[in-house]
């Protein structure tokens, strides 16, 4: 699926791989991943091959170059989103048509559900990009990270007329 110059396809094993290596500068290196081989031998997350083949999706541009990444997370009745976007492509102006690409997914995979995802309080500039989209936070919690326990917003989209004009 197109939208803007964002492509969905399925997660590769070689994205996997490079999507464990990104590093995130201070204060974003929460989202950091643990090495690709210890993913891969207690197949967790895009580590596991049947997870990653069920849930995850790999964000590429119009030239096949990895963008980021996407967890389509499925609930009774509720997608939760993981989003990544690839280290030095963020805070580059392009956050609002990557997520709207990944929404657009989201909402043709399960059209009957509620689209949501979850955000730590303290990351500003993906809560400004998720307003943009339509998400709204709904929820305030806290919860563990490997960083101990945080923050986080829950943010609910609540699809507008002119979504795709956004």
């Amino acid at each position: 699926m197109i939208i803007s110059r964002f492509i969905i396809t399925p997660m590769t094993l070689e994205h996997a791989r490079t999507v464990s290596e990104w590093d995130y500068p201070a204060p974003y290196n929460i989202y950091r991943w643990m090495p690709w081989k210890q993913m891969e031998d207690l197949r967790v997350e895009f580590g596991d091959p049947a997870l990653r083949a069920q849930q995850y999706a790999s964000i590429t541009n119009e030239q096949g170059e990895l963008c980021g990444f996407t967890q389509y997370f499925p609930l009774v009745g509720v997608t939760r989103l993981g989003i990544g976007m690839r280290p030095d492509l963020c805070g580059q102006g392009m956050g609002k048509s990557f997520v709207q690409s990944i929404v657009c997914e989201a909402v043709r995979r399960r059209p009957q559900d509620e689209i949501d995802l979850e955000v730590l309080t303290w990351n500003k500039r993906a809560i400004q990009v998720y307003q943009k989209v339509g998400f709204e936070i709904t929820d305030h919690y806290e919860r563990m990270t490997p960083d101990g326990n945080q923050p986080f917003y829950c943010m609910v989209f609540r699809q507008t007329s002119d979504f795709h004009d956004k």
